[in-house]
């Protein structure tokens, strides 16, 4: 159930930022929830294995090279669902890094709501 909030939320989000940011494009909100659910498969199959390729990157830029991975798996997810459009490296830098913060946010809210009941 967790999974689910999760794409309806990033979907809910990414289609927004489509409205608000000018070099991003998403046709209707059911191609963002396409969209969340490939990047979900996407960060749990491909992220892990750019992280591990890049690590000597990673590792003497601080971490900021993960920012760069994070754009690079939302261009990935945007070549493999048809009517999004992210126009170039620094919209997808920009958009991941606000789906990135709304997920945090996110994830941090259910897991007090997991507490609480508990």
């Amino acid at each position: 159930m967790r999974f689910l909030v999760r794409i309806v939320v990033i979907a809910a989000v990414a289609y927004g930022l489509a409205h608000v940011l000018r070099g991003i494009n998403i046709d209707s909100f059911w191609t963002a929830v396409v969209f969340a659910a490939v990047l979900a498969i996407l960060n749990i199959f491909v992220r892990p294995l750019l992280i591990l390729f890049t690590l000597p990157a990673t590792i003497l830029t601080l971490g900021l090279f993960l920012f760069v991975i994070n754009a690079l798996v939302v261009l990935l997810a945007s070549k493999f669902v048809h009517g999004i459009t992210i126009a170039n490296f620094w919209w997808a830098l920009l958009f991941s890094l606000i789906l990135s913060l709304v997920g945090s946010i996110l994830d941090k809210e259910l897991e007090k709501e997991k507490r609480a009941n508990w």
